[in-house]
């Protein structure tokens, strides 16, 4: 099992910006793609971006390219969100989750999941 805990979500005022955070723990974490994705109230779960467990190969929606950054430190087992330049409709609860192996964009392709960070932003 790998367990999977995010941090650094919040209020922020659009424009703004907010870094997650997500600690991964359990068993050797190596081999693992992670992956952000986010939901919203009424809404399924999106996928936002994800990259490989090299970090050599990364991915992101439409919505988020060019505002947001996805990177990892495989000696903390630590894999982060930079989200700048924040919109209203960014507001949603963001989960990071891991693969083994390639980037997926499918939320149902993923093996574990965390349990959420909230992040709003207010117009």
């Amino acid at each position: 099992q790998v367990q999977l805990v995010e941090s650094g979500g919040g209020l922020v005022q659009a424009g703004g910006s907010l870094r997650l955070s997500c600690a991964a723990s359990g068993r050797p974490f190596s081999g693992y793609a992670m992956g952000w994705f986010r939901q919203a109230p009424g809404k399924e779960r999106e996928f936002v971006a994800a990259i490989t467990w090299g970090g050599s190969n990364t991915d992101y929606a439409d919505s988020v390219k060019g505002r947001f950054t996805i990177s990892r430190d495989n000696a903390e087992n630590t894999v982060y969100l930079q989200m700048n330049s924040l919109k209203p409709e960014d507001t949603a609860v963001y989960y990071c989750a891991a693969i083994l192996g390639l980037i997926r964009v499918g939320p149902r392709d993923y093996d574990y999941w965390g349990q959420g960070t909230q992040v709003t932003v207010s117009s």
